[in-house]
């Protein structure tokens, strides 16, 4: 089993961003969501949206795992590491803020799946070799020496040293493995439906999300009860682990409607879409605005369903790291539903949530009452937003109405969970919060058009 690391307060400071997500491909290929990363690392991005190449110089270095914690680490787990930051933007750092073993298997977990995107992603890679390669993925875990050198993704080098992957996947716990290798498994054979596919009707949406995001809720549910950090329950309930990445990349789809379309790509339900125009790019057209607006308003209210079960899974931890990793991408979701909901921008750009809101987010969701106040603040806002005419009103409303009663049947039964967090915690936070800004601060000036926004992608 690879070595714990130790629990300073260091690495809780590698919070700095948190969603991310969308592999590109071919017009219908999955974006696969890393419970609102998707692997791809575009999307879902609570604070910024820089490439690589706009990285502060060395800020991985200044955030990444303690140096004690490093030097007990082998020669081949650090290599996971530097590519787990070198394919990441954004989920590197909430993975190196976990705590214990726990985060050398979603380390591990990010890569295999990153590999697996990257083959699903590769255009240049014929389908004829491409489809058996992604149901055949999981096999390559046990497979020493396997590796890929043909693949022309900027991330290749995942593929290529995919030995020094599978070998620390294999130093893994086997209750680990077995997590990871199943999931791998069924997100790979789901790519391969969906390769050709449209998307349909919303059962297929469901179905599409469940295959590139919320097979990897379950798999980190299962993660974090297999680390004994979490109850085993957790694990369990496969549904309302579902529903945490479907509610994510439901929501990466919806903001991300111009550019997917802009890029040939269609992740919009027909059965949805279909109601009020002839073909999904034409609900950018101005004179389609207002059934434009009514088709979005309609995939928000199906996205903000599954909001009653991001509270109660939420609800059920206990381990703070984990509870940051789980409670921050859900709170950038509802805060990008929000500003997305009945908003025209949708389909003229790309929608913002304000850099100082998208760390304030990341600065607050540390509670379970903090997150359901935030949840109760957007659904608010969400709610004075339903037009009279709106022909989704009586559905939004009611959805609305349901976070409500959950949200204070949870309030309710708090107990489980301090009220206030430990000095430790909020000193981490304090630090955290300073970073993130310097982080948002700099990306803002060097990348064009950013302003004073930040992309919630």
């Amino acid at each position: 089993m690879a070595g714990a690391c130790c629990k300073c307060p260091a690495s809780l400071s590698v919070l700095k961003r948190s969603l991310s997500v969308a592999p590109r491909g071919c017009a219908y290929a999955p974006r696969s969501h890393f419970l609102g990363l998707r692997l791809g690392e575009r999307g879902l991005q609570e604070a910024a949206r820089p490439s690589s190449a706009l990285r502060p110089a060395g800020f991985y270095r200044h955030t990444a795992i303690c140096l004690p914690c490093q030097e007990s680490m082998s020669e081949s787990l650090r290599t996971c590491y530097l590519y787990l930051n070198q394919t990441s933007r954004s989920f590197a750092a909430v993975i190196q803020a976990l705590d214990g073993e726990l985060r050398h298997a979603v380390c591990i977990f990010y890569l295999v799946l990153r590999a697996l995107d990257t083959v699903e992603d590769d255009m240049s890679i014929s389908l004829d070799k491409k489809v058996p390669m992604l149901n055949d993925f999981h096999t390559y875990l046990y497979q020493a020496d396997w590796c890929f050198n043909e693949s022309q993704e900027k991330d290749r080098q995942v593929l290529e040293d995919f030995s020094t992957i599978s070998l620390e996947f294999r130093n893994l716990a086997q209750e680990y493995r077995d997590v990871i290798s199943d999931i791998c498994h069924r997100m790979g054979v789901g790519m391969a439906e969906f390769l050709e596919k449209k998307v349909g009707s919303m059962k297929e949406w469901d179905l599409y999300c469940h295959y590139v995001a919320g097979l990897v809720g379950i798999g980190l549910s299962q993660l974090f009860s297999a680390s004994k950090l979490e109850d085993p329950e957790v694990g369990r309930d496969t549904e309302l682990a579902n529903s945490m990445g479907l509610f994510l990349q439901k929501t990466n789809i919806i903001r991300d409607y111009l550019e997917d379309t802009q890029e040939g790509r269609a992740f919009w339900p027909q059965e949805a879409w279909s109601q009020f125009a002839g073909r999904l790019e034409d609900l950018a057209q101005p004179e389609k605005l207002e059934s434009a607006l009514s088709c979005l308003n309609l995939l928000v209210t199906d996205a903000l369903g599954h909001v009653p079960d991001v509270i109660a899974y939420l609800s059920r931890l206990h381990n703070q790291s984990v509870f940051n990793f789980c409670a921050i991408p859900q709170v950038m979701a509802i805060a990008t539903l929000s500003t997305c909901y009945n908003n025209p921008k949708v389909f003229q750009g790309v929608v913002k949530i304000r850099k100082g809101q998208a760390v304030t987010l990341m600065m607050e969701a540390t509670t379970m009452r903090a997150v359901q106040t935030i949840i109760a603040q957007y659904s608010q806002e969400i709610l004075q937003k339903v037009s009279l005419t709106d022909p989704s009103r009586d559905k939004t409303l009611h959805v609305l109405a349901l976070i409500r009663e959950k949200s204070a049947l949870s309030q309710s039964s708090l107990s489980s969970r301090p009220p206030h967090l430990s000095p430790m915690y909020l000193s981490a936070a304090m630090l955290l919060a300073a970073l993130s800004w310097q982080y948002l601060s700099t990306t803002a000036a060097q990348a064009q058009g950013t302003g004073g926004d930040v992309q919630g992608q």
